[in-house]
């Protein structure tokens, strides 16, 4: 297994920003042709919450010997507190994690372009970001796991009182009144999915019964459900807390459609 820190320059952003890569090590000495490299692995798109960035993952779970004996590459972007959104006001990170970070990822290392070798997941903002790439973008992501995701935030769901935090929102977002139907809606994005003729990603989604947003995700397990999407749903008992994450990656990983090492 290797473990790569890059920092990027991207043009959509207008400035660097950094990733940690995970891939899988190949025998002999650390060096891939991306030209013709002898194996293009499955990726992992994995997400992280609203106040933390490329390295928590790394910091807060067993991540890396969770996957040490996969077939697996595993991608962790910064997003800062953007809602992986193309902000009112703010910085296109939607356009960033959706079509930039792929295309440069996929230049530096032998990660497969497949959509049978795509997944994304994520925890609380990072699980609305996960839903939210596989259910616009079906037709690239085979799976897609929301660890208590922040799934009603286009409904306030999520929302607080405070003026501070709707203010964020708002530059977020921009006018909150709109925001239900719209493509920043996980709720709306999986009623088309589900009608739409095309691909359709399997779902894992999972929530601590103690968690805050627990109420928001069983909204959401209700909905997918009786759109007939096909969804994973686990509950137990827990918080909004890196414990929990840590066991619940690990459910993720074994129910990924991987191939065999």
């Amino acid at each position: 297994m290797a473990l790569i820190h890059c920092d990027l320059r991207s043009e959509t952003l207008g400035l660097w920003t950094s990733i940690c890569v995970i891939l899988p090590q190949p025998p002999g000495p650390l060096a891939w042709d991306v030209a013709q490299p002898a194996r293009k692995y499955p990726v992992l798109w994995l997400l992280h919450g609203l106040s933390d960035d490329h390295t928590i993952w790394q910091r807060r779970t067993s991540i890396e010997r969770h996957v040490d004996s996969l077939p697996l590459a595993v991608v962790m972007p910064s997003v800062h507190r953007s809602w992986y959104t193309d902000m009112t006001l703010g910085y296109r990170y939607w356009t960033f994690i959706s079509e930039e970070l792929p295309a440069i990822t996929r230049s530096l290392f032998p990660i497969s372009e497949r959509r049978e070798d795509n997944f994304v997941a994520g925890l609380s903002m990072g699980g609305y970001g996960a839903f939210k790439l596989a259910l616009r973008h079906p037709e690239r992501y085979a799976a897609a796991a929301s660890l208590s995701g922040a799934l009603g935030i286009a409904y306030g769901l999520e929302q607080s009182p405070d003026p501070a935090w709707k203010a964020e929102m708002s530059n977020v977002f921009g006018d909150l009144t709109t925001a239900p139907g719209s493509d920043n809606d996980i709720f709306a994005l999986a009623g088309k999915v589900a009608r739409s003729t095309g691909p359709k990603p399997r779902l894992y989604q999972c929530c601590g019964t103690d968690d805050f947003l627990y109420d928001s995700n069983v909204k959401f397990r209700d909905h997918a459900r009786k759109l007939g999407l096909d969804l994973t749903y686990e509950e137990g008992p827990g918080e909004h807390e890196w414990g929990y994450w840590d066991k619940m990656i690990q459910h993720v990983l074994a129910w990924l459609p991987l191939p065999d090492a």
